[in-house]
Parts: structure tokens; C-alpha cells; sequence
């Protein structure tokens, strides 16, 4: 599972940049290479959290992607775990929504980045069960990549995925917050309030504690949006066809990828000039 050697020897820490339930996240340098590298530090306290590690890291190692943030390596220091992964130097998808507006034309080639990413997984078996804003990171040449696999899990063709309540409320599908069995279209919902935050800023209900945006997601079904008039059909019909509260009539992530939204959408490099003019704000 994890590499025999001190990872403090192999590689030199710059900055934190991030943290989470599970631990921090530093920005390092791969003494070696002098390559960077992004090193996930996962406290291993509880039974529970050492299955999601494990599940983590072999959902990481068995299923590599360019557009699935690559796992490079592992090593264990006591109770902490430092997962080393690529560092994608433009940040979250979150830190973009917060500080700008963007274009459909950018909202596009995001979404197509991030249903190849979820067409692999589905593909290979693979619900990530945690989509949002900030598990999708982007590099400065415009590439949009999904992150952070501790709650994904696999799943065989003939069965759902589980019926186990995982993910975060507000981007919920309404199948996993009233208990049901669910399979890899949870996903789909979750990326169509992705693309409601980058319409809007953030997700509907984000002002209701998590309870009570549960509560919403179950009896309100599909969310509406504040200006509706403001968006073209194309992406009015694309938010529509991720966000059926039937999961039989939610879209799959292949069938999203032959939307009109979608196909239209222009190469990835576009967005790069968006990502570079917000690291400058940082």
C-alpha cells in the first residue's frame, strides 16, 4: 500500500494550501525531480477513516485518467498518511466561482472536462459520491481535472452503488438523502449543482443547515434557478437533464457529453487566461 522510506527525505514542503475533515494538504517539491507535487496528509484516527484512506489510494491506483487527479505515491508516519498526488498550481473550481462571473462559454468546457471525468469513472465502475466545487481543480493551462476519492466507491454492473448516505448535503442527489439505493447518476446530480454554482455562485440552499437542505432536496425536487431568463436554452436544457429528481430520466454522463452545450464547447486552453487572472488576485 504505502512506500518504506521517510517522504520528508524525498521531498521539501513550500506552502499549505488547503485542509479539510480529514487533514492538510501542502504544496512540495520533489527533491529528485524538482517537479511539484501536491502531498495530502490524512490523519488515521479511527477504523473508519483507515478504510476511507485505503479505499482512497486503490481507487486511485487502479483507475488513471487525464482528467482524474493522478496519485504518484503513498507513505505512512505514524498515524498520518501523506498521499502524494500532481499539484494542479490554478487551485479549486470553488475559489474561481467565489471571486468572478463566467461565461457560458467557460461553464461549457468546464462541464465537458468534468463528464469525461465521470464517464471514465462510471465507465470503470466508479461512483466519486462527493462532487462539488471544490473537489474539481484546475492548472494554469486550462486543464479541469475531479479530485478527492475518500468517499468513492466501486460498484459491479449489476448492482447500485450503495444506499449509504455519503457525499455533502447541498449537492446531494435526492435518491442518497431519502436512503434509496442509488448508482453513478448521483454524480450527474451533483455536477448539475455544480453548474448552478457556477451560474449562481454557490448551490440552492446553501443559507439551510445541512438538515434542513436535505430536507429541501427531498420534497422541493429539482431546484430552481433565480434568472432562468438569463441563460441560453442550451444550458437551460443541460441543467434540466442533470437535475431529473427520477434517476431513470437523469442523463449519463456519456449522454451529457453529446449535448448541445457540451459539443459546443471550445478546447479546455480557453480557460487558462481565467485561471492565470485569478491566481494573480491570490
Amino acid at each position: 500500500m504505502v512506500t518504506m522510506e521517510n517522504p520528508a527525505m524525498k521531498y521539501t514542503e513550500l506552502e499549505h494550501i488547503g485542509s479539510g475533515y480529514f487533514g492538510d494538504v501542502v504544496r512540495a517539491v520533489d527533491n529528485a525531480t524538482g517537479g511539484e507535487v501536491a502531498i495530502k496528509k490524512i490523519n488515521l484516527q479511527g477504523l473508519k477513516r483507515k478504510q476511507l484512506t485505503f479505499n482512497e489510494i486503490m481507487i486511485m491506483k487502479r483507475h488513471r485518467s487525464p482528467s482524474v487527479v493522478n496519485y504518484l505515491d503513498s507513505y505512512l508516519l505514524g498515524e498520518q498518511l501523506w498521499l502524494v498526488m500532481e499539484y494542479m498550481d490554478g487551485g479549486a473550481l470553488s475559489d474561481v466561482i467565489s471571486k468572478c462571473y463566467l461565461s457560458e462559454e467557460e461553464m461549457a468546457a468546464i462541464s465537458r472536462e468534468c463528464l469525461r471525468g465521470l464517464d471514465f469513472l462510471h465507465s470503470n465502475h466508479v461512483i466519486h459520491q462527493d462532487v462539488k466545487s471544490e473537489n474539481i481543480l484546475l492548472r494554469t493551462d486550462g486543464s479541469v481535472k475531479l479530485a478527492d476519492f475518500g468517499l468513492s466507491t466501486e460498484f459491479t454492473p449489476e448492482q447500485s452503488g450503495g444506499c449509504w448516505v455519503a457525499g455533502t448535503p447541498w449537492w446531494m442527489a435526492p435518491e442518497v438523502v431519502t436512503g434509496q439505493p442509488y448508482g453513478p447518476k448521483v454524480d450527474i446530480w451533483s455536477f448539475g449543482i455544480v453548474a448552478i454554482e457556477m451560474v449562481e455562485q454557490e448551490p440552492p440552499y446553501l443559507s439551510q443547515s445541512p438538515a434542513s437542505a436535505k430536507f429541501l432536496i427531498a420534497t422541493v425536487g429539482t431546484p430552481q434557478l433565480r434568472q432562468p431568463k438569463l441563460l441560453s436554452a442550451w444550458l437551460r436544457d443541460f441543467l434540466s437533464c442533470c437535475l431529473q429528481t427520477d434517476e431513470e430520466q437523469r442523463w449519463s454522463a456519456k449522454e451529457l457529453l453529446q449535448h448541445p452545450f457540451v459539443t459546443s464547447a471550445k478546447p479546455a486552453s480557453i480557460l487558462a487566461p481565467l485561471v492565470i487572472s485569478m491566481k494573480k488576485r491570490k
